[in-house]
């Protein structure tokens, strides 16, 4: 078993002690929140890390209704952007909150103004120093270099804090059984998927609203773990440019979770398999038609992270079925510091 299944595996029971550990924190963080509302909000990540930011800005513009954006760090290290944030909230995301332009972006927005927050895995970190308010992820020592459970930590981090930011109790209850529901997503067949792609070069995938982030980390993984191009596009956007892609046999991964933007998804789907894409579906057991079976997260916020579970158990097979070693992709390393 590779180092990255194995990771994945331990997710469940990683977020069950995260959520225990950061309830209070979180829920103070929340109320200071409420008291003095941000007027908008930034984020500050790379890879990963960023996918999850683009989960945690399309969660608060729809709960908070004000804007989110991400900021490139390249506009503090390179360009010496004049921030003016006063009030607002500025999240930077990091496994290592090592990277030095994450740092130098952090310790700008505090100087212009923002309340800055850190979402890190290892406690203590430059990035956490360089913040007003430090909140570990407790995903545990990740060895393998494909992020999994510090993915899917980060993203319970977020949904969690946002559920106390709004005091949304269903939301909160949802994430209670979240790592139940984790752990039904990491024994779902997809053995389909890996037989589907054994042999591709390029495909797409494809998510909506919140599931956009995952479609953008699935992606990642296809590249970093198996060597196939991989591209991300929400479906909304698809039958815009990207469609020119498409030809006889074009290989497609869509994800379809229960929620508002799943009866687009699969209108999409049958109309891509219309016009000649190979088209594996992922959709709950209410879809007939599914080819990937996901688990209902309880609650539309959280259904990316049953789909991004249960894709993590997939790609690692994948990466198995065509010789790859998804612990050590070519070129890459555990920590990356940019500039």
């Amino acid at each position: 078993m590779s180092l990255m299944l194995d990771e994945a595996r331990n997710a469940p029971e990683r977020l069950r002690g995260q959520l225990q550990r950061n309830a209070a924190i979180l829920a103070e963080l929340g109320e200071r929140l409420r008291l003095a509302p941000p007027p908008a909000a930034v984020t500050v990540a790379r890879g990963s890390s960023d996918h999850a930011a683009s989960y945690f800005a399309y969660l608060c513009m729809k709960s908070q209704g004000i804007p989110v954006a991400s900021l490139p760090p390249s506009l503090t290290t390179l360009a010496r952007a004049p921030w003016r944030l006063d009030g607002q909230l500025a999240l930077a995301v990091s496994q290592s909150g090592q990277s030095p332009d994450l740092v130098a972006t952090q310790r700008a927005l505090a100087s212009a103004g923002a309340r800055t927050l850190a979402l890190v895995n290892t406690p203590e970190s430059p990035l956490g120093a360089a913040s007003h308010q430090e909140i570990p992820l407790y995903a545990g020592e990740e060895r393998s270099v494909a992020a999994t459970k510090s993915y899917l930590a980060t993203l319970s981090a977020m949904a969690q804090l946002l559920g106390h930011w709004r005091e949304d109790r269903r939301l909160l209850a949802a994430l209670a059984e979240l790592p139940d529901r984790l752990s039904a997503a990491l024994a779902q067949e997809w053995s389909a998927a890996i037989e589907g792609l054994a042999e591709v070069d390029r495909l797409m995938v494809i998510g909506r609203g919140a599931g956009l982030a995952v479609a953008q980390e699935a992606a990642l993984k296809f590249k970093e773990t198996c060597a196939i191009q991989a591209e991300p596009f929400s479906g909304a956007e698809v039958r815009h440019g990207p469609m020119a892609l498409i030809g006889p046999g074009y290989p497609v991964l869509v994800f379809a979770p229960p929620g508002p933007e799943q009866a687009g998804l699969l209108e999409l789907a049958e109309w891509l398999e219309g016009v000649g894409a190979r088209v594996l579906l992922a959709a709950d057991a209410s879809v007939a038609r599914r080819h990937l079976t996901l688990v209902d997260a309880g609650h539309e916020a959280l259904q990316p992270l049953t789909v991004i579970q249960s894709f993590y158990v997939m790609v690692a097979g994948l990466a198995a079925a065509r010789g790859s070693d998804p612990d050590r992709p070519r070129h890459l390393n555990k920590v990356t510091c940019t500039l």
